[in-house]
C-alpha cells in the first residue's frame, strides 16, 4: 500500500482507537473486531465481510511501527484526507495542489486532470511506461494448529478471493509477502504484492520455538525424586514415553528427537519442560513420611546457590 491510499483511509477510526493508542490497545481492538466480524460468524453478510477486510488492512499498518510512522506522516501532511472539490470555500486537495503547481489558481487544469494524477506525479508515479501496482497490507488470524501444520487459508480482498498455504511453523506477527496479489499494475506493469501479517492464537498446551515444539509436563514429587517414565502428548494426537531421571528439578527440559514440526529445513524436536506439582492435601500418614524425609535430608540446602549468586 502506498501513501496515495493512506490519504483516504482513517485506520484509527476503523479500529475505534485514538491516534495515540498504544500497540497493546490497537491489538486488543483488532482482535475484538476481527472476532465479531469474521465471515465464519457472519455467513452471507457482505457488510460484515467488508468491515472485516477494512479492520485487517488497518491493523496490518498500525501494528507495524515503521508503517504506522509513515502513515501518520502522510495523514498529517494531508490534514485528515479531505477530498473536497475546488471552488469558492472548497479548500480541498485539488485546490491545494493547484495552488502549489499553478500559481495559486483554484480549479483549472489540475482539477480536470484528477486527484489521482496529481498524487501520482507528486509521489513519483507519473504516467510514463509500465508501472507496478500498489502493495496491499492485510492481516489474518489462524489457530495454533494451522500455523504449526502450514494450513491453507482463504483470503478475501477487495481485489478478489484466493487461497494461500502458510509456511509450517509461521510465527505470531510474522509478515509474508505474496507476490502479485496486490493492486493491478498500470500501462502493462506487474501487479503489486500483498503483505500479509499472520496472527497465531495461543494453544493451551503447545508453543513453538522455531521448528521445535514446547510442552510443559506436570510430574508428581515422587516421580521427580525417584524417576519415572511419563506419557507426553504430541501435536498429532499421540503420546510418547519420556524418561524423567531421578532427582529431576522443575524447569528441566527433556528433548524428544524428531517429534517437533516438519519444515522444509528439517524436523524439529519436542522440548518437554518438567513442572513438579505439590499436593494441596496430605493424609496424616503422608505427612509423617514427609516429615521423616525432611529430617533425613535436612543437610541439603536448596537455596545455597541462590544466596551465593545473590552476593556477586
Amino acid at each position: 500500500m502506498t501513501s496515495q491510499d493512506w490519504f483516504s483511509k482513517d485506520f484509527y477510526k476503523v479500529l475505534g482507537v485514538s491516534k495515540d493508542a498504544s500497540a497493546d490497545e490497537i491489538k486488543k481492538a483488532y482482535r475484538k473486531l476481527a472476532k465479531e466480524l469474521h465471515p465464519d460468524r457472519n455467513p452471507g453478510d457482505a457488510a460484515s465481510e467488508h468491515r472485516f477486510k477494512e479492520v485487517g488492512e488497518a491493523y496490518a499498518v498500525l501494528s507495524d511501527a515503521e508503517q504506522r510512522g509513515q502513515y501518520d506522516q502522510v495523514r498529517a501532511m494531508g490534514g485528515g484526507a479531505r477530498f473536497t472539490a475546488g471552488g469558492p470555500g472548497g479548500g480541498g486537495y485539488e485546490d491545494m495542489f493547484s495552488g502549489m503547481f499553478n500559481g495559486g489558481q483554484a480549479g483549472g487544469q489540475y482539477r480536470a486532470q484528477g486527484f489521482e494524477d496529481i498524487l501520482g506525479n507528486l509521489f513519483g508515479g507519473g504516467r510514463r511506461g509500465p508501472q507496478k501496482g500498489n502493495d496491499v497490507a492485510a492481516a489474518t488470524e489462524v489457530t495454533f494448529r494451522q500455523a504449526a501444520e502450514g494450513a491453507t487459508v482463504q483470503l478475501r480482498m477487495d481485489t478478489g478471493s484466493f487461497s494461500t498455504r502458510l509456511p509450517v511453523g509461521v510465527q505470531d506477527g510474522q509478515k509474508i509477502r505474496l507476490r502479485g496479489k496486490g493492486r493491478p499494475g498500470a500501462n502493462g506493469g506487474p501487479a503489486g504484492d500483498l503483505l500479509l501479517t499472520v496472527h497465531v492464537a495461543r494453544h493451551p498446551v503447545f508453543s513453538m520455538d522455531g521448528r521445535n515444539l514446547k510442552v510443559r509436563v506436570p510430574v508428581s514429587y515422587d516421580e521427580a525424586v525417584l524417576g519415572a517414565a511419563v506419557d507426553v502428548p504430541t501435536l498429532d494426537g499421540q503420546r510418547v514415553k519420556v524418561k524423567v531421571p531421578a532427582g529431576t528439578s522443575s524447569g528441566t527440559v527433556l528433548r524428544v528427537k524428531g517429534r517437533g514440526l516438519q519444515t522444509k529445513d528439517g524436523v524439529g524436536d519436542l522440548l518437554a519442560t518438567i513442572e513438579i506439582t505439590v499436593p494441596s492435601k496430605l493424609s496424616k500418614a503422608a505427612k509423617e513420611v514427609l516429615q521423616a524425609f525432611a529430617i533425613e535430608t535436612a543437610a541439603e540446602d536448596p537455596r545455597k546457590d541462590l544466596y551465593k549468586d545473590a552476593a556477586r
